[in-house]
């Protein structure tokens, strides 16, 4: 798709705008000119104050014009957003559900407003009236509001979580997009990573130390970090446990993920280190698309590995669904959450699928999002109903960019159980101080409400032959609260 921008600085939000009405096409920016007669375009400009939307796609132009906004600004950006919006729904048939929003947190767009004094008949109109939210994804967000308010209310200034980042896996997932690398290719890198990875443990205890900062969460994640072997993973909890102040810890996640890496061995290790959380990843439990997707386990393994992991006192069990992957429907979908629901696991995320550029997925391009885009929106809101219905709660929610039917990723819990790693991380709430190959550290400075970002290396090799740098970049911690305090 051409995108024309002109005379208007808007050109981030108008190209979210175009990806929201024509997913898995290639957009590319124009700002000046016009297109050419048989050029799928869209045309943005402002003419006297008022914004206007013309969509070029075979058949002539049509033409959209928003509100004046003479005052420009912010008032002009929102008018265009709109005169786009209304326009991409009459010229597509589709009306997107989360409307003009196409940030990653739209519930913190609505807590913002809630800590402002708006109650929620005003937050409601403005989702709905102003953002053009739908009213079954205004639900989802206002009881996903709820659901974060008392682990919000928990943490204060100079609270933190630490992440610890394993980026391998077995073998790589078709739809994945993360920092994550087979074993097969990176077996011989483990070692020497995990010899970093404590050592930037070690540095990074002392420099939370120094800045006088609370360890609240504990989370391991990747990748697989279940790939360990029983030794490793307890050569890296021991680091843990010896380098930082585990007495305030209100939650220890360890994230074994894929059901083929997980015995008793490993989850002795993971529970006598103190871990209380762990995360058990299907995906899926029809075993049709597992395949596809390039998983390499069963549905019935994944059973197997959680009642295996349900002797062990664990206080919560996280499963992963994805809504959307190849070869599945919305009654194989269904399905899926239905015995997740009987399973009965704390946690239950469900993901929408994103075609990201890194991931195999993305050569499928328009034609997966075409074919999928009606019913992984069926998919989503079974799964929201049966869980809500199954007595889980919405707690944290966010979105990504290339997500089918510009959907949603959606954290249920039972009252009670709620994963505080992933609001604090969602909400950016307090500092999370992350190690290990593509770690990103986000220092929060509450009464500023300003967030600095320190960047670790992604791929495992930059990780280790670049180490001393990422252990340099790390001083910036107790420097960011010298200068800004929490």
């Amino acid at each position: 798709m051409e995108l024309y921008i002109l005379d208007h600085p808007f050109h981030y939000e108008m190209e979210c705008m175009t990806m929201l009405f024509f997913p898995g096409e290639k957009v590319t920016l124009h700002h000046e000119g016009a297109p050419a007669g048989e050029e799928r375009a869209i045309v943005t400009r402002v003419e006297d104050c008022r914004p206007v939307v013309e969509f070029c796609l075979g058949e002539g132009c049509r033409r959209f014009a928003g509100e004046p906004a003479p005052e420009g600004g912010k008032a002009l950006e929102y008018s265009m957003a709109i005169a786009f919006f209304e326009g991409g729904c009459q010229v597509t048939g589709r009306r997107p559900p989360w409307g003009i929003l196409t940030g990653i947190r739209p519930v913190k767009l609505l807590r913002a407003r809630y800590e402002a004094g708006e109650g929620e008949a005003a937050l409601r109109r403005y989702f709905e009236e102003e953002c053009r939210v739908s009213r079954r994804k205004t639900d989802l967000a206002l009881a996903t509001m709820r659901g974060e308010r008392a682990a919000l209310e928990r943490t204060g200034p100079g609270d933190y979580s630490l992440y610890i980042s394993i980026p391998f896996c077995p073998s790589r997932c078709h739809f994945c997009s993360f920092v994550s690398h087979s074993i097969e290719k990176t077996h011989k890198l483990i070692e020497p990573y995990l010899d970093c990875l404590v050592r930037e443990l070690a540095e990074t205890a002392r420099l939370a130390d120094a800045a006088g900062l609370r360890l609240r969460t504990v989370y391991f994640g990747g990748g697989t970090p279940s790939i360990l072997t029983p030794e490793q993973i307890r050569r890296l909890t021991g680091a843990v446990a010896q380098y930082f102040d585990l007495e305030g810890l209100w939650e220890y996640t360890f994230e074994a993920g894929r059901p083929d890496t997980i015995d008793g061995e490993k989850l002795a290790a993971v529970y006598e280190a103190g871990a209380g959380r762990i995360s058990i990843n299907p995906q899926s439990l029809c075993d049709a698309v597992l395949q596809a997707s390039g998983r390499k386990h069963t549905a019935a393994q994944t059973v197997e590995k959680y009642f295996l992991a349900r002797q062990f006192p664990f206080d919560s069990i996280n499963m992963d669904v994805i809504a959307g992957l190849p070869e599945d429907t919305p009654a194989r979908f269904a399905q899926t959450i239905d015995q997740i629901a009987a399973l009965a696991p704390e946690n239950v995320t469900v993901h929408t699928l994103s075609v990201k550029r890194s991931s195999s997925f993305n050569m499928q391009g328009v034609e997966l999002y075409r074919r999928q885009i009606d019913e992984v929106a069926q998919m989503v809101d079974y799964a929201q109903q049966k869980l809500t219905g199954s007595g889980y709660l919405p707690y944290y929610l966010y979105r990504q960019r290339n997500t089918l039917a510009n959907l949603e990723n959606t954290g249920f819990a039972r009252p009670g159980k709620e994963g505080l790693y992933n609001i604090y991380i969602m909400d950016e709430t307090h500092t999370i101080l992350s190690v290990g190959g593509g770690g990103v550290t986000k220092l929060k400075c509450c009464a500023k409400d300003r967030i600095e970002r320190i960047f670790n290396f992604k791929y495992p090799y930059e990780y280790i032959s670049r180490f001393d740098e990422i252990l340099k970049r790390k001083q910036k911690v107790v420097d960011f609260f010298a200068e800004n305090g929490y």
